[in-house]
């Protein structure tokens, strides 16, 4: 039978659902998922999306993704993709990890948006440890949202959400509360304690422009890197090689290209080099302090 067509929009929020085949655990071990959190931190930097919400648990776990522009399947492709291949080689085994297509369903009101929030923190009181505690749960944007820790793997924009019940913090937190569990804070068993690091919850959703040209990337990264725009052409020249990553990036992340469209403007490479440039690209951009400002400096150059 074929696929339905997956409903989607590329300036939608989505709720994803993402589950194991029937026989294995889809996150074995908490390393496992932590390894799933950091590639999305990694797929962010590719496609430039918005992570509200999320938890995890043993068998499956839910997202609620702003795509902020970008194509929802190639987003969420990538990422399982990437898990897909970490799981089978750590665990010695070949085949499929997920259930048929993560799921997804658009979310079409602010009412919608918290009810949903609601339901996927709730998901950790199925565990008995967890009954009448949810944001004890290390894999659930719960604790962020109440301000019981900072966010480990800086993915979560939990303000969006949180500004939908008060712009005030301390006021935001107690009405999440009360919403999610049911009863005030003060009712509590363990009560949670609030932090107060800010006072206003000031967030709005952005969704970035996505139809850039190669020669807006390329003129941009030239510029930025400081090397002439005909040494990006030249496959092997070294000199240019951080340029070229940087430009694939840019490309797959402001233009909507694939690595195929990429190949067809830089000429004379393949499909998986490109992969390899876009990875080291985001390695550069997490992990060096010359070039970590580079995506927020394009979207708000006037170069382009």
């Amino acid at each position: 039978m074929p696929r339905i067509a997956r409903l989607k929009s590329n300036d939608s929020i989505f709720h994803i659902m993402v589950r194991s085949i029937s026989e294995i655990q889809l996150f074995k071990e908490n390393e496992d998922k932590d390894r799933y959190l950091g590639l999305i931190k990694k797929h962010m930097k590719k496609f430039g999306f918005k992570v509200y919400a999320y938890c995890l648990m043993d068998n499956h776990g839910h997202l609620i993704i702003d795509s902020s522009g970008a194509d929802i399947s190639k987003i969420m492709h990538g990422i399982n993709f990437s898990y897909a291949a970490y799981f089978n080689r750590k665990y010695k085994r070949h085949g499929h990890v997920f259930q048929d297509r993560f799921k997804s369903k658009i979310i079409d009101s602010e009412r919608y948006l918290i009810t949903l929030s609601a339901y996927i923190h709730s998901n950790p009181t199925d565990i008995k440890k967890y009954k009448k505690k949810p944001q004890k749960y290390k894999y659930s944007t719960l604790n962020l949202y109440l301000g019981c820790r900072k966010d480990p793997y800086g993915i979560v924009d939990e303000k969006y959400v949180m500004s939908l019940f008060s712009n005030q913090v301390n006021k935001a937190r107690e009405q999440y509360l009360e919403f999610v569990l049911g009863y005030k804070n003060e009712e509590m068993n363990m009560k949670v304690e609030f932090t107060n690091e800010e006072t206003e919850y000031r967030s709005e959703r952005v969704i970035h422009k996505r139809d850039y040209t190669p020669k807006d990337i390329v003129k941009y990264v030239a510029a930025y890197t400081k090397i002439e725009e005909k040494k990006i052409y030249i496959k092997y020249n070294k000199e240019a090689t951080v340029s070229r990553s940087l430009v694939a990036l840019l490309m797959k992340r402001f233009c909507n290209f694939s690595h195929k469209d990429i190949c067809k403007v830089i000429g004379n490479i393949t499909s998986s080099r490109i992969s390899s440039l876009c990875t080291m690209a985001v390695e550069i951009v997490m992990g060096t302090s010359i070039y970590n400002k580079i995506i927020d400096d394009f979207i708000y150059s006037e170069v382009v």
